[in-house]
């Protein structure tokens, strides 16, 4: 049978495998949002920025999930270009095995280590109460929330983007019902936003599991692995996803101790709505990420140059328009978006929640290109150049400038570290990418 990815038109090929993905991450975008919006208007602002504080710890487990979901995912899409299904599903099966377990270790962990944990994060004394119920239901909550992330890249290799996508709306759909079901009507708080997400991510598992019921799936999933070769490549090859993740949560770290110690809850309040809009850029990125990488490492097996470099020009162009899109509407409409988020009576946040956007504009022209970029080092089996983007952007700059100019500028000026470190960010990753050009890679290889 041919393969579209090896042998269709470009844009209809990379467009019938991006809008799903898209979709599908717009879907866990709006859910995010709406659950934010409901907290913020109907728990406290307090609330969301109890919901930002956790988002290191959650950035570690997201971060082990997307290295073995992409990484695993990038291998098999290497195998199935070359028509070796029992290995991908080799792939397929040790990620999903080991996630699993990852997940129940950090679950058992947290719960026995939950005051220690906020505390590390810089939670305030004050809203300890608040985020204690809903750290717990959540941390159950991940198990089953990073094995569907697993399941979402691999079948999508198996022309299951339909599917996939589909279960993430429904999942979405749910979410947003449920979350005015219990935090507007039963008056649950965060814990009705946790139950929520559980509730949505299990009915979301339940219809991934429907490829296995496919009578012509390519991937097979076994409990019985007697040589577990694939973990160590599938986990080198996804380390900037990784490092993106877990990075992204250090930075909020250190945003979160800084703002704490000068402007207290009502900073990390006001950065909760920007954060907000930095993962909705995230997303949307991701879903042509998402794309790009399976039709990249499927071309990358089958040594197809050509239209690697054809796949990847369709995929910048598409992040261009997003990013310039975005950028308008934070310039021109700061104010209607910060109110999305706050209520009336949280007028000294949105006012902080204003000025931030003003000056962290800049980032979101440039950040989608930087993550293509990494991506596209991934697909190709590249995963230390991908690092070093990966470090650049999400790690050592952002930390490093935000340290140096949180003592020369006043709050909250010094969060300008945040989009010089993108921009330079791309400085780096146009040389590496003139290095592993498309032209360049006739020969698969893992450094």
């Amino acid at each position: 049978m041919d393969n579209a990815v090896l042998s269709g038109p470009i844009i209809p090929t990379f467009l019938r495998f991006a809008i799903p993905s898209i979709l599908g991450l717009l879907a866990i975008t709006t859910a995010s949002i709406v659950d934010g919006i409901f907290v913020g208007q109907f728990v406290s602002a307090e609330g969301l920025a109890a919901i930002n504080l956790l988002i290191p710890y959650l950035s570690l487990i997201f971060g082990l999930a997307l290295m073995l979901s992409i990484g695993g995912a990038v291998r098999a899409g290497y195998y199935f270009g070359q028509k070796q299904f029992d290995a991908a599903s080799d792939v397929f099966s040790q990620c999903l095995i080991t996630i699993i377990v990852i997940g129940l270790s950090f679950m058992l962990l947290s719960w026995i280590f939950a005051e220690n944990i906020l505390f590390f994060l810089g939670t305030p004394d004050s809203i300890l109460p608040l985020i204690l119920p809903y750290f717990y239901i959540i941390n159950a909550v991940l198990v089953v929330q990073i094995s569907t992330m697993v399941m979402y890249y691999f079948i999508r290799q198996d022309n299951a983007q339909t599917l996939a996508s589909s279960a993430l709306i429904s999942g979405a759909i749910i979410n947003i019902v449920l979350d005015a079901l219990f935090i507007i009507v039963f008056d649950w708080g965060l814990k009705g936003a946790a139950v929520a997400t559980a509730i949505a991510q299990t009915i979301q598992l339940i219809m991934l599991g429907r490829y296995f019921l496919r009578t012509q799936k390519k991937l097979s999933f076994s409990l019985i692995q007697h040589h577990w070769s694939e973990i160590k490549p599938a986990m080198f090859n996804g380390g900037s996803e990784f490092i993106n993740e877990i990075s992204g949560g250090l930075v909020i770290l250190v945003l979160n101790w800084l703002l704490v110690r000068r402007l207290d809850v009502e900073g990390i309040a006001a950065f909760a709505v920007i954060n907000y809009l930095i993962f909705i850029s995230l997303m949307l990125y991701y879903g042509i990420s998402d794309a790009l990488h399976l039709v990249v490492s499927q071309n990358h097996g089958a040594k197809n140059v050509q239209r690697i470099r054809q796949f990847l020009l369709t995929a910048l162009s598409c992040i261009l328009f997003i990013s310039i899109s975005l950028t308008l509407c934070l310039v021109f409409f700061p104010e209607q978006i910060s109110r999305l988020f706050l209520d009336k009576t949280a007028e000294n946040t949105l006012q902080l929640s204003k000025q931030f956007i003003a000056l962290l504009w800049p980032l979101f022209l440039i950040n989608g290109v930087n993550v293509i970029m990494s991506i596209y080092l991934t697909a190709i089996q590249k995963p230390i150049p991908s690092m070093v983007i990966a470090l650049s952007r999400g790690l050592f700059l952002p930390i490093l400038l935000l340290l140096i100019l949180s003592w020369l500028l006043p709050e909250p000026k010094f969060l300008i570290a945040l989009p010089l470190s993108e921009w330079l960010t791309f400085i780096i990753a146009i040389i590496l990418f003139s290095i592993y050009r498309p032209s360049k890679q006739t020969q698969p290889s893992v450094i």
